[in-house]
């Protein structure tokens, strides 16, 4: 027996799966500390198979000093016997901050609740309009036209914004720095409003759905940048939540964005020296100024007056002010404008002017800006707008203007134009790959996968967040201080990890971490929190920020340069390769770590959007890693894939950003018709027409991608719910009628049915033997298992069952695929050839041997994990698990380094470890 496997045993004992039965509640408590606020929230709840029927289930709940609470409830995921899989569910804002929630269901349902819920609802619409009132402020949503909130009143009845509308700056070409002449003329566009929708339960959360795109304020140019804006509203609640996604759907070369905006007039009534500018850093610190500062001045209106206006409180009526200054208030300027710009995540600049046409006056700036911004007056209330990471997504941007007037105006710019255009062109011009064979020959040296017109943009995304806060008088500072701190670490409500674990909704191939001191168990668990603390310091020290950039990491390190390879071909960005989201959640899952979920929340909307297209003959494709996130020409849907998003979805309570990915990966079948992933390598033998009911796809890689998202619409009963279980099943039946099952690597696809058949390569089904060494480490097993968990057995209650001989298929490829090449040759008629990334495998024979409880199984996966002689990573010799600091001239600023370590060591290690932990220790202790 393998030496770490002593302290395996001992570590994880003979503790079996847990019964699939839960309490009759589940509580949710806050990731990392209670936060200080609570403006309203929404989290995802799991729950056992077969317990609850979702057609006779309601939902109550109690906060932690066991109050009742207002509750808005709905299911997210179904079990195929119709009971709960996974709810979604919204408290309002609250005075006090508890610990926490709990829910619990009600089974029999009852029709006066759901007439009370009704009855309780935030929503009035109209055939125009759409009015939400939270009890703290109410907003008026247009159904048509340019603007996107017409108004934003608080309690009182002030209104506190208008005409909020989404802003485009724009220029059709770039021109070169040394070039002289005239320099390309900007244009303007506004949001025009093309779809408008409305949640139907709104008692505690009301969703208003707006999509539309951009069109020139002035001309007859064509409209473009397609966005979807979705705001959030809680009861009780004076902020206001939005989610806003652009889809870039311009040509690189001809459509450049300038800026990107969200802009709202803000009426004052105050008098000058009554309004307020507020401006936040990113530790919550905060500009204070009004707009006729009168501290400072040669003459002293007092104490009281003076540090009234500091505080944002009125001041007092000015007879009670020296004359010396109210007989001269005319002339201390006015200041009108003010603009903050963070152009990079390590400063930001301040200014301010009197008017137009007058010089800007500089205020001492900092390194990162929070993104908050207020403005208002003492008496007449404000409007507070905040960006999330608003530093991280730089080159980002705040305009004030008219602060002097009787309509001032904030802009939010998601990417301001002090930058310069967007330039999202190809970094290089091909050189000279103009044939396949030159293209092969150049990825042997840089690793990337070029090819012309592959190298394109047009069709990824991005989100932002976004809070809007009305005001009936301009908040304290310690308030703005708070909603600093809310804006950008938004509070997180979690449920129990042994909860989800219970309950098998997020799958059976984790566990929770050992309670093991000493030993292998216990090494592994400090290895894996080394791994997720050094990348979460890397973001830092290496600045993997920016607009198209944040949440995403580096795939592999230039010992001598001290560097990531961020500038060489297919080595810079990661793109998710070999699945570090996997580690991340489940991570994360394990541990409720707050700052795991951060990181791998990042991720997640960066993968989501960037790295996949939204739009075009690639929609549903991800990229593979490359210097610009869309360069690579291997457009894949191992990295679109949902299962990097599938933990975020049910615990966020099903993040309609996300389900929209969801839907769009399922469209990948018609982009295997545009993008022939094999069109460079193919067998030459092989005349090979993508056809929609025979498409020529990896079984690894491809088929298990759409089957990922199949099993989502399926469960959550989306618009394509038939189709996806019908496919999925069939695709089942197809691979374990293949001769050699997973073995065969490649197969034919039918869209029309989910049928899968022999690979044109062996049309007969003699059986082929085609091993990928990257087949199994994109989700390959975290789908599979969470499709047999989620059909279950088969009983009699349940309609699907998996089809006969496709998990002993599964099987024998998780037991070959590390076997001996004698076993192979014997099993399969030949051996597999020269396969890698064993430790990336490992997992593979470990669930073998969990399901076929043989501990010699189990002792060859952990050989395979840590390798012959000792702890190593896959190839890469012993790890010290150590950081060096380098700093002085050898590098730019001061790094801590791991040169042993690359991203695919990071990902294989993390994933295989906890995936072997658990499976390991199940088949040991059922021996």
């Amino acid at each position: 027996m393998h030496p770490a496997l002593c302290h395996l045993v001992a570590a994880l004992g003979c503790a079996g799966l847990a019964a699939a039965q839960s309490p009759d509640s589940a509580a949710v408590s806050w990731v990392g500390d209670a936060p200080d606020l609570n403006l309203g929230a929404t989290f995802g709840l799991p729950w056992p198979r077969g317990k609850y029927p979702a057609n006779s289930t309601s939902f109550t709940a109690t906060d932690s000093n066991g109050g009742q609470v207002d509750v808005q409830s709905w299911i997210t995921a179904y079990w195929p016997d119709g009971s709960v899989k996974w709810t979604g569910h919204a408290v309002g804002a609250s005075n006090a901050v508890g610990t926490g929630y709990t829910v619990s269901p009600v089974v029999g349902y009852s029709q006066r609740f759901r007439r009370r819920q009704d009855a309780s609802s935030m929503v009035a619409e109209t055939g125009s309009e759409i009015v939400v009132n939270t009890g703290k402020i109410s907003a008026v949503f247009k159904k048509s036209g340019n603007t996107i909130i017409s108004s934003i009143k608080t309690a009182s009845g002030k209104t506190v914004g208008t005409d909020g509308v989404l802003v485009l700056l724009a220029q059709s070409a770039i021109a070169e720095e040394d070039a002289a002449g005239e320099q390309p003329a900007k244009s303007q566009l506004n949001s025009v409003i093309e779809d408008v929708a409305v949640s139907k339960d709104n008692s505690v959360r009301t969703l208003v759905t707006i999509k539309g795109k951009h069109e020139p304020i002035s001309g007859d140019g064509p409209g473009w940048l397609p966005f979807t804006v979705r705001f959030y509203l809680y009861k009780n609640s004076e902020a206001i939540k939005v989610l806003h996604t652009l889809t870039y759907d311009g040509t690189a070369s001809q459509n450049f964005i300038v800026g990107i905006g969200i802009r709202f007039d803000v009426p004052l009534s105050d008098e000058l020296y009554n309004r307020h500018i507020r401006l936040s850093s990113a530790d919550g610190g905060l500009l204070n100024e009004a707009v006729k500062g009168i501290t400072g001045l040669r003459r002293d209106p007092g104490q009281a007056v003076r540090t009234a206006q500091y505080e944002g409180k009125a001041t007092p009526d000015t007879s009670t002010w020296d004359t010396r200054v109210t007989t001269r208030l005319q002339w201390i300027p006015n200041w009108n404008d003010y603009s903050l710009t963070q152009l990079s995540p390590d400063g930001f600049t301040l200014k301010k002017r009197t008017k137009a046409g007058q010089s800007w006056v500089k205020i001492p700036g900092g390194t990162k800006a929070g993104g908050l911004v207020y403005l208002g007056g003492a008496a007449g209330g404000g409007l507070g707008v905040g960006h999330r990471d608003f530093w991280k997504r730089y080159p980002t941007g705040i305009d004030i203007r008219n602060a002097a007037s009787d309509v001032g105006q904030i802009t939010l710019w998601l990417h301001s134009p002090a930058a310069g255009p967007m330039d999202l062109r190809p970094f290089h011009d091909g050189l000279g790959q103009d044939t396949y064979a030159k293209q092969l020959d150049a990825l042997e040296i840089t690793y990337e996968d070029y090819e012309g017109g592959y190298n394109t943009p047009t069709g990824i995304a991005r989100t932002n967040e976004l809070y809007i806060f009305g005001f009936d008088s301009t908040p304290s500072q310690e308030a703005l201080g708070g909603l600093n701190a809310y804006v950008n670490e938004p509070p997180v409500l979690f449920v129990e990890p042994s909860r989800i674990k219970e309950s098998g909704a997020l799958g059976t191939y984790w566990g929770l971490p050992s309670n093991s001191t000493t030993g292998a168990a216990q090494d592994i668990e400090k290895h894996m929190d080394f791994l997720v603390r050094y990348y979460i310091g890397q973001v830092e020290q290496r600045r993997w920020y920016g607009f198209w950039d944040h949440g995403d990491i580096m795939h592999t390190y230039d010992v001598d340069r001290h560097q990531w390879r961020y500038d060489i071909g297919g080595y810079a960005w990661d793109n998710s390769e070999l699945s570090p989201d996997i580690f991340f959640w489940n991570y994360f899952l394990r541990t409720g770590r707050a700052d795991v979920y951060r990181l791998a929340e990042a991720q997640v909307r960066h993968g989501g959007d960037v790295d996949v297209y939204h739009l075009g003959n690639f929609t549903g494709l991800g990229t593979r890693h490359g210097v610009d996130h869309w360069s690579d020409s291997a457009k894949q849907i191992r990295i679109s894939t949902t299962i990097y998003r599938r933990v975020f979805y049910y615990i966020s309570g099903g993040d309609e950003r996300t389900g929209d990915l969801v839907a769009e990966v399922q469209k990948a079948e018609q982009a295997f018709v545009a993008v022939d992933a094999r069109r460079k390598i193919r067998d030459p033998s092989v005349v090979y027409v993508p056809d929609p009911e025979a498409l020529y796809i990896s079984l690894g890689l491809d088929w298990v991608s759409l089957a990922g998202a199949w099993l989502i619409e399926w469960e959550r009963r989306g618009p394509n719910a038939e189709a996806a279980q019908r496919k999925l099943l069939k695709g089942f039946e197809g691979i374990a009628a293949l001769k050699n099952g997973f073995v065969t690597g490649e197969a034919l696809y039918n869209s029309s049915s989910g049928a899968i058949s022999a690979p044109p390569t062996d049309p007969d089904n003699k059986g082929i033997v085609v091993v990928s060494h990257l087949d199994a480490v994109f989700g390959l097993q975290e789908v599979l298992t969470q499709v047999f968990d989620h059909v279950g057995q088969g009983t009699p209650s349940e309609n699907p069952k998996l089809p006969a001989g496709f998990l002993e298929a599964w099987l024998d490829y998780c037991y070959y695929y590390s076997a001996g090449k004698p076993e192979q040759a014997a099993r399969y008629g030949k051996d597999f050839g020269s396969v890698s990334l064993i430790q990336g495998h490992s997992k593979l024979t470990a669930y073998a041997a969990w399901k076929t409880g043989n501990a010699t199984l189990a002792s060859r996966a952990w050989k395979e994990f840590f390798g012959s002689d000792g702890l190593k990573r896959d190839g890469s010799g012993a790890t010290n698990w150590t950081t060096v600091r380098v700093e002085g001239s050898k590098v730019l600023t001061p790094v801590d380094e791991a040169s042993w370590l690359s991203t695919n060591d990071m990902a294989l290690y993390g994933v295989n470890a906890i995936e072997n932990l658990f499976f390991v220790g199940q088949a040991l202790g059922s021996t």
